[in-house]
């Protein structure tokens, strides 16, 4: 049982929230039991593994956690990633909140058989916070890195000033949409370099945009159902 907290194991667990350590040692930590079970359902083996009451105090345990009300378990796991494919994937370019990529492989991980592909300037997807809105999606379906200009399919802008609704659009696979920030949107580059340019079809009386975790969710699922009409 562990009672310091000088522990070696709880200092590393405090240092794998700054970005720049888990970068060096390609670790990252997974908060509360539901996580760390979807890890071992995909397979998944922990560095470390501590437990309140079991390995170590629960205090102590609380005090290295990143959740307001603790938790009873926090796993360290090595860093994965995938490569970029699939008949269907995301591709996401300076996505700065943690919490909207980490919706973004959740949806995926829902809809779509390839992974979500991050671009330039994107948040850390082994952030606590990224973990922790995945829901445990990391673990099935790791994200992936490319620049834009190596993705392989035909790849769709999403842009809420296009003319095209995207659940109009004859698809075949392998497709990539393309999602920017909220505010930002795609980068010219981008925009102007994908295959094709389309939006999400929403009331005439709604707002300008939507968050990119939702934007990500509808597109990818008229995209799913696009795909299978014209198979």
């Amino acid at each position: 049982m562990i009672t310091s907290s000088d522990n070696q194991q709880l200092k590393t667990i405090r240092k794998l929230h700054d970005k720049r350590h888990r970068e060096r040692e390609g670790l990252f930590v997974a908060e509360g039991e539901d996580l760390v079970d979807a890890a071992r359902t995909a397979g998944w083996e922990p560095e470390s593994l501590l437990v309140a009451g079991e390995d170590v105090e629960p205090r102590l345990l609380d005090a290295v956690s990143t959740l307001g009300s603790g938790t009873r378990a926090i796993g360290v796991f090595r860093q994965r990633w995938s490569e970029p494919g699939g008949d269907l994937s995301v591709y996401l370019h300076a996505v700065h909140d943690p919490g909207n990529v980490g919706t973004v492989i959740r949806s995926a991980h829902a809809f779509a058989d390839g992974p979500v592909v991050l671009g330039p300037d994107c948040a850390d997807p082994y952030s606590p916070k990224a973990v922790r809105a995945s829901m445990g999606s990391i673990f099935a379906r790791p994200p992936a890195r490319a620049r834009f200009e190596d993705l392989e399919g035909t790849t769709i802008a999403l842009d809420p000033k296009a003319d095209a609704p995207l659940d109009e659009l004859e698809m075949s696979p392998p497709m990539v949409l393309c999602l920017g920030a909220e505010r930002q949107g795609q980068p010219t580059a981008v925009s102007r370099s994908a295959d094709l340019s389309a939006k999400i079809a929403i009331r005439p009386d709604g707002p300008d945009s939507l968050n990119v975790g939702m934007a990500a969710a509808i597109a990818l699922h008229q995209a799913r159902t696009r795909m299978a009409r014209h198979a």
